[in-house]
C-alpha cells in the first residue's frame, strides 16, 4: 500500500516538475501570495524562510469543509485526527493538541486547560467566519510563545475594507447533506463607509449521526447541534488610527463522545454544552518615526465553558463536570524600520487564565459535590517579551528573533484526599524559557528559492498537565505538580519554484524533542476500574520527515494540485515509535473551471500506520496491528448565476470505509452535499 501510494504521488510530482522545466523558460514572475503568520509582518510566502501553507475561505470554497479542523485535512503537511464527530485535532510535524498553537486574529486561542493529546477545541471556531488559515510548520514559539512546538495555525477572520461610498452587503448560505449529516444556515450582514465598517453574522447547524463507509453505516450517537454568532466593527478614528472591536461565539450542545458509548460501555457521554467566546479590542496606529513605524495594542477577553455529562452502564453514579476558563490579556507591538533592508517587530504580551472546575456525582437518592477535573480557582499568568528582525540584502532574505516567556501557576490547596497521595498544599510554579529562531532564504533566480531555518520551541506545563484528576481517555489520571517545560529544536531545509504556471515546494525537517511530558502507569493502582496514570517529564524523541507539494496551471481553465507528507517519529527514551505519528499521506486534485462553473475531483489517501507505541497498542481507538490505509475519491461541481452560487459535492464516491489514524470514529461514507449561496 505504502509503495503504491508513493509511486503514484512520485509520478504525479515528477510530471509537474517536468512541466516546470518548460515553465522556467517562460517570462513569468513569482506569485505574490502575502502571509503574515511566519514573521508577524506582511511577507511574500515565496520569500519566507519557514515552511508555510495558506487555505482560503474553508466553508465556502470548493470543498465546503464542514468544520474548521476538517478544512485543515486539505492543507499539505497537516493530518487531522477525529476523536468524535464534534471534534478534530490537527497534527503538525507529528504533534497535536496542546503541542500546537492556535491563534485567532493574532490572539492566543490555547489556554491553560487545553488537554494533553488530541482535543476538540479547533472545532469551536466557526468556519464561516474565516477568511483564510495560515499554517506555520515547525516554528512559532518565538513569534507567538508557548505551545508552538509543532507549529502555529493562525485563523484570520473575515474583514471588510473601508469604502468611499456607503455600501450594504448581505449573504445567505444554506447547506444540506444526505441522511441529515449536515443541515446548515448562515446569514451575514455588512456595512462600509469612509470611516466605519460593520460585519455580523449568525450560523445555525444541526448535524445528524455520521454515516461511515460500506461496512460501518450509521455511527450513533454522533450528531449534535450548534449555534454561532460573530460581530466585528472597525472605526477610522483618525487618518492614521483604526479601532477594531470583535467578538465571536460558538455554542455546541449534546455532542457525543462516540467511542465511549461504542467501546467502553457508557450509556451516554456528552459535551453539553461546550462554548467558546473570543472578544478583543485593537488599536492600530501608523507612525511617522522609523522606530515606531506602526503600533498595535490589543485587549483580549475569552471564555471557554466545557460541560460533560456521562454515565456508565451498570454504575449507580451519574456525573456532571464543568470547567470554565476566563482569559484576560493585553498585547502591544511596535514595528520599526531601521534601514531599507532592516525592519523589526518588538512586543510584550500578557495573558491570565482563571480556571473554575467542579464535579457533581449523583445517585438515585443523593448528590455529592466533588473535586473537578482541575483544582478549583486555579490561575496561570503568561508574560513574554519578544523581538523579531527581518533583513533583505539583494537576493538574501533573513529572519532572526528571540522571546523570553515566564509563567506563574497558582494552584490552591485542596481538601480532597487523592488515593495513594498526600493531600497537596498550595503550589506555585514559575517555569520560564528563552527561545530563538533564525532563517535564511536565497532567491537563486527569479523563480527559484532555497531556504534553511532553525526554530527553538517550548511548551510550559498547564493546569491540565499538573492538576488533572479523573477519567481521561481509557485511564484515570492523578495530579503531577512541578513539571518542567517541554522543548523542541527544529531544523529544516526547503526549495521553492514559482511561476505563473507552476509552483513547487519541497521541505525536509528534523525535530529533536526533550523533557516531553507523558503519562506513565502508577504501579498496579486502579480507580473506578481504570488503571491510574500520572504525568512526568521522562522522554526524549525525534521526528523527521519530508513534504512535497506542486501546482500546475495546465491551461487557463485546468489546474492540477498534489501533495504528500511523510513523518517518522522515534521515542529515544523508550526505544519505540512516538505516539500517534500520522501515516504517509497525501492528496491529488484536478479542477476544470470556466467563468461561471467548475468541475473537480480529488484523490485523498493515507498509508497503513503499523509503527505503534505501547500507548497506541493500548488505545481502543486504534485497531490491533495498526490503522489500515485508505483511499477516498471526491467529486465537486459549482455554478454561479447572478448573485446566486450553487455547489454540489459527491463525497467518498466509492464508499470507502476508513478511519484517520488515532480517531474514535470513522470518516464519512458516500454522501451528497448541496450548498446554495446568495450574495448582495
Amino acid at each position: 500500500m505504502k509503495l503504491k501510494l508513493f509511486l503514484v504521488t512520485l509520478c504525479t510530482w515528477c510530471f509537474v516538475v517536468g512541466m516546470a522545466q518548460d515553465a522556467a523558460t517562460q517570462d513569468s514572475s513569482a506569485l505574490a501570495n502575502v502571509i503574515v503568520s511566519a514573521t508577524r509582518q506582511e511577507t511574500q510566502l515565496f520569500l519566507t524562510p519557514f515552511s508555510m501553507e495558506v487555505l482560503a475561505a474553508p466553508a465556502t470554497n470548493m470543498r465546503m469543509a464542514r468544520t474548521t479542523p476538517e478544512a485543515l485535512q486539505y492543507v499539505p503537511g497537516v493530518f487531522v485526527q477525529k476523536t468524535n464527530h464534534g471534534g478534530g485535532s490537527p497534527f503538525l510535524r507529528g504533534l497535536t493538541g496542546n503541542q500546537t498553537l492556535i491563534m485567532v486574529d493574532g490572539i492566543r486561542f490555547n489556554n491553560a486547560a487545553f488537554r494533553f493529546g488530541p482535543n476538540q477545541y479547533p472545532n469551536l471556531i466557526d468556519a464561516f467566519t474565516i477568511d483564510r488559515i495560515e499554517v506555520v510548520k515547525g516554528s512559532g514559539s518565538v513569534q507567538y510563545g508557548s505551545d508552538a512546538m509543532g507549529g502555529v495555525i493562525q485563523i484570520l477572520t473575515r474583514d471588510r475594507k473601508f469604502t468611499d461610498d456607503r455600501k450594504f452587503s448581505a449573504q445567505v448560505v444554506g447547506r444540506l447533506a444526505t441522511q441529515n449529516m449536515d443541515n446548515t444556515a448562515r446569514a451575514e450582514l455588512g456595512f462600509s463607509s469612509k470611516k466605519m465598517v460593520v460585519t455580523g453574522g449568525y450560523t445555525y447547524r444541526k448535524f445528524g449521526d455520521l454515516y461511515g463507509g460500506d461496512t460501518t453505516g450509521r455511527q450513533s450517537p454522533s450528531g449534535y447541534n450548534e449555534n454561532d454568532w460573530n460581530l466585528k466593527l472597525k472605526a477610522q478614528l483618525r487618518p492614521n488610527m483604526v479601532l477594531t472591536l470583535s467578538s465571536q461565539q460558538v455554542v455546541q450542545k449534546d455532542v457525543p463522545l462516540y467511542h465511549r458509548v461504542k467501546l467502553e460501555n457508557f450509556e451516554y457521554y456528552l459535551f453539553d454544552p461546550q462554548k467558546m467566546k473570543v472578544s478583543y479590542a485593537r488599536l492600530n496606529i501608523d507612525g511617522k518615526n522609523p522606530l515606531l513605524d506602526a503600533v498595535e495594542i490589543t485587549g483580549v477577553y475569552k471564555r471557554s465553558n466545557e460541560t460533560r455529562r456521562y454515565h456508565r452502564n451498570g454504575n449507580a453514579n451519574y456525573f456532571f463536570e464543568q470547567d470554565i476558563i476566563d482569559t484576560w490579556g493585553a498585547t502591544a507591538e511596535a514595528k520599526s524600520k531601521f534601514k531599507p533592508w532592516w525592519s523589526a517587530n518588538t512586543g510584550v504580551e500578557f495573558y491570565s487564565d482563571q480556571v473554575s472546575s467542579k464535579r457533581v456525582r449523583s445517585t438515585a437518592t443523593a448528590e455529592f459535590n466533588e473535586r473537578g477535573l482541575y483544582p478549583d480557582n486555579t490561575a496561570q499568568n503568561n508574560f513574554s517579551v519578544y523581538s523579531l528582525h527581518h533583513f533583505n540584502v539583494k537576493k538574501l532574505f533573513a529572519e532572526a528573533g528571540l522571546r523570553y516567556n515566564r509563567f506563574s501557576n497558582k494552584i490552591p490547596s485542596e481538601t480532597i484526599q487523592i488515593p495513594g497521595q498526600p493531600k497537596p498544599e498550595a503550589t506555585n510554579t514559575n517555569p520560564s524559557a528563552l527561545v530563538a529562531n533564525a532563517g535564511l532564504l536565497w532567491q537563486v533566480k527569479k523563480q527559484h528559492a532555497l531556504y534553511a531555518s532553525f526554530s527553538n520551541g517550548y511548551r510550559a506545563p498547564g493546569i491540565d498537565d499538573m492538576g488533572t484528576l479523573g477519567l481521561v481517555d481509557f485511564r484515570y489520571e492523578v495530579p503531577a505538580y512541578g513539571l518542567k517545560p517541554e522543548r523542541s529544536f527544529n531544523t529544516e531545509i526547503g526549495y521553492r519554484f514559482n511561476t505563473q504556471a507552476v509552483q513547487l515546494s519541497a521541505t525536509a525537517f528534523y525535530m529533536h524533542l526533550t523533557d516531553l511530558i507523558s503519562r506513565v502507569r502508577r504501579g498496579t493502582d486502579s480507580i473506578q476500574g481504570y488503571p491510574v496514570f500520572i504525568k512526568v517529564n521522562d522522554q526524549q524523541a525525534y521526528i523527521k520527515g519530508f513534504e512535497l507539494s506542486g501546482e500546475w496551471n495546465i491551461t487557463p481553465t485546468l489546474k492540477l494540485k498534489s501533495f504528500a507528507a511523510y513523518q517518522f517519529g522515534q521515542n529515544l527514551s523508550r526505544n519505540e515509535p512516538v505516539r500517534r505519528i500520522p501515516p504517509f499521506n497525501g492528496l491529488t486534485s484536478l479542477k476544470y473551471s470556466r467563468k461561471q462553473w467548475y468541475l473537480a475531483a480529488d484523490h485523498q489517501w493515507a498509508a497503513k500506520q503499523d509503527r505503534l507505541a505501547q500507548g497506541d497498542k493500548d488505545d481502543n481507538r486504534i485497531p490491533k496491528g495498526g490503522t489500515p490505509g485508505w483511499q477516498v475519491v471526491n467529486l465537486y461541481g459549482g455554478f454561479s448565476f447572478g448573485p446566486w452560487q450553487a455547489q454540489l459535492n459527491a463525497i467518498n464516491v466509492f464508499n470507502e470505509d476508513y478511519r484517520t489514524h488515532g480517531s474514535g470514529i470513522n470518516g464519512m461514507g458516500r454522501a451528497l452535499m448541496l450548498q446554495l449561496q446568495y450574495s448582495l
